[in-house]
């Protein structure tokens, strides 16, 4: 197996390890569930400069680790909910959004496509796939998922302490950036749905033709 892959693979059970430290341990914990958080969300970048550079990118690859990414985004986002650092909205929305976008996809993949290379226009592709959107939708849902835990784990620490105290500040500034977040979502599934659309659309034509 690719060491990418294997990378990707290794982020499921790091991911139940921050669960257990944020729903069970003491605020010490949780706090050192932050960095934790982080290092397991950085991981998906490694992944992939490991695979680029060794040359074992591939579509199994490709599905991997976006099925990784989806399982941390939906489960983070479902949590933090249940944690009361934000809205049900925002889960919401996230789980709408990524069912239907990746339901699209998988026509192309079960073409050969990558999801990532089934945009055709121009707008599309930069909205979906460029440097610039990938890494601002990154960055910001690694900021939003650090900083709401890290709010969190200081709301634990005894009432009146410095560190208690900053926990309303972080979290509010946190959810600001998390719904900055879900709009780099919304605005990068639109052309992947529009784009489905069509593809659907030609495909009906086609049988109708024939």
């Amino acid at each position: 197996m690719p060491v990418a892959n294997l990378i990707t693979i290794i982020r499921y059970p790091l991911l139940l390890v921050f669960l257990l430290m944020i729903y069970f341990g003491n605020p010490e914990v949780q706090l050192l569930a932050v960095p934790f958080l982080f290092f397991a969300l950085f991981l998906d970048t490694l992944d992939g400069v490991i695979a680029r550079r060794t040359g074992t990118t591939s579509l199994i690859g490709s599905v991997l680790d976006i099925a990784t990414d989806r399982t941390y985004e939906l489960v983070l986002w479902v949590v933090l909910a249940d944690l009361g650092t934000i809205s049900v909205a925002i889960p919401l929305i996230i789980i709408a959004r990524t069912v239907l976008t990746d339901a699209i996809r998988s026509i192309g993949v079960r073409q050969g496509q990558a999801p990532f290379e089934q945009q055709g226009s121009g707008l599309g592709h930069f909205l979906v796939s460029s440097p610039w959107m990938r890494s601002g939708y990154s960055i910001s849902k690694i900021v939003a998922f650090c900083g709401l835990t890290l709010g969190f784990a200081l709301s634990g620490f005894p009432e009146g302490s410095s560190l208690q105290t900053a926990s309303e500040p972080v979290l509010r500034v946190s959810e600001v950036v998390a719904w900055i977040a879900v709009a780099f979502s919304v605005v990068r599934g639109a052309p992947v749905i529009v784009s489905g659309y069509r593809q659907m659309r030609e495909v009906e034509k086609a049988k109708t033709s024939s």
